[in-house]
């Protein structure tokens, strides 16, 4: 008999790899190519992992400062400069979603009691760089408005400022302390206030002394009060009430600031909540915290999936977001459950999702 013989499991096999490869057939040819352009990378290598193992693929996947270079693309003062973040093997990296937000000791990868803030506009200057939310890589560039660079009609900022990465402020979300506004879509703010002159791009460890609450056009915009870690002022912040003993009108400057830069451009001055008042260190952890939950239902997806009571402006919002972060953040990235309070989440927080 010159019948071959087909070992038992062999149909079974063949049958497994045929539906396989008819699966990625389809979602590959159904995924709009701009979501797979996306270069968002986690990790160094391209692997499929469980979603069961995707918290601890991203913690061994982020970077903090020290992995961090930073390549120039395009001429300064055009429409086409960047600064984009790189790996040490030259690939791109997110200075939004892969820089973690909790800084990391550059010799055992272990978490410090520091978060990482990313710096976009250095102090003593006034063009307006921002982490560019919507564009693959996510690279630093000069905001514009109908084609012209934007600077700061009221002169240079006076600190550094950026953002907090892996945070988000939800559109659709407001905080039971911002009368009423919703989040405004972007990473949480950052003011840096040590000594030194911080370049764009930079991931610094710092320590978080407190928190602003102003509200922008309608929107609620946090300001985060820092010092970078290595200041010579750092041994003596540790929290909101040193920055006034230590620095007397530094915080009343700032709020000044916030107040009043928008004014050349023809707008009126912006206003705070809770009474213009700067919150101290521990309200400003539980800020960032839940900014930091919202950042992972929105590169999970959750957050798109969840968006069929919303109207069109709020979900073009966020889609124009989440998209670019399907594809390398999944499952559960809750991976600071420790910093939660008791009733986080709950509906007796006293926050509201729309």
């Amino acid at each position: 008999d010159s019948t071959p013989t087909v070992r038992p499991g062999t149909e079974k096999t063949i049958k497994r790899g045929l539906i396989v490869v008819i699966f990625f057939r389809i979602l590959f040819t159904t995924i709009p190519k701009r979501v797979l352009d996306q270069q968002l990378y986690l990790t160094m290598e391209e692997t499929f992992v469980p979603l069961n193992d995707f918290r601890e693929m991203k913690k061994k996947g982020s970077f903090s400062g020290s992995d961090v270079g930073l390549e120039e693309g395009g001429e300064q003062d055009t429409l086409d400069y960047r600064i984009q973040a790189v790996s040490d093997g030259g690939k791109k990296i997110s200075l939004w979603h892969d820089i973690s937000l909790v800084h990391l000791d550059p010799e055992t990868k272990q978490e410090t009691p520091y978060l990482n803030f990313v710096c976009e506009i250095s102090k003593f200057t006034r063009k307006k760089y921002e982490i560019a939310t919507d564009e693959p890589g996510n690279p630093i560039k000069q905001d514009e408005k109908k084609g012209k660079l934007r600077e700061f009609k009221k002169g240079d900022i006076y600190f550094n400022y950026g953002c907090f990465p892996q945070t988000w402020e939800d559109p659709t979300f407001i905080h039971p302390d911002a009368d009423g506004c919703r989040g405004d879509n972007d990473p949480v703010d950052v003011v840096e206030i040590g000594s030194k002159i911080i370049p764009p791009g930079d991931v610094r460890p710092v320590k978080v002394l407190g928190i602003l609450c102003m509200i922008d056009e309608g929107e609620c915009d946090w300001k985060v009060v820092v010092i970078d870690a290595e200041d010579k002022w750092a041994p003596f912040l540790n929290d909101i009430e040193d920055v006034e003993k230590e620095m007397p009108g530094m915080l009343s400057a700032i709020r000044e600031w916030y107040r009043t830069y928008k004014i050349p451009d023809g707008k009126p001055p912006n206003v705070f909540g809770l009474g213009e008042k700067f919150m101290n260190k521990a309200y400003a952890t539980k800020v960032i915290e839940e900014t930091h939950h919202m950042w992972e239902l929105l590169v999970s997806g959750e957050k798109e999936r969840s968006l069929d009571e919303h109207h069109d402006e709020v979900k073009d919002l966020v889609r124009s977001l989440s998209k670019g972060s399907l594809f390398t953040l999944g499952g559960n990235l809750d991976e600071h459950q420790d910093m939660h309070g008791e009733n986080f989440g709950n509906d007796n927080s006293g926050a509201m999702f729309f």
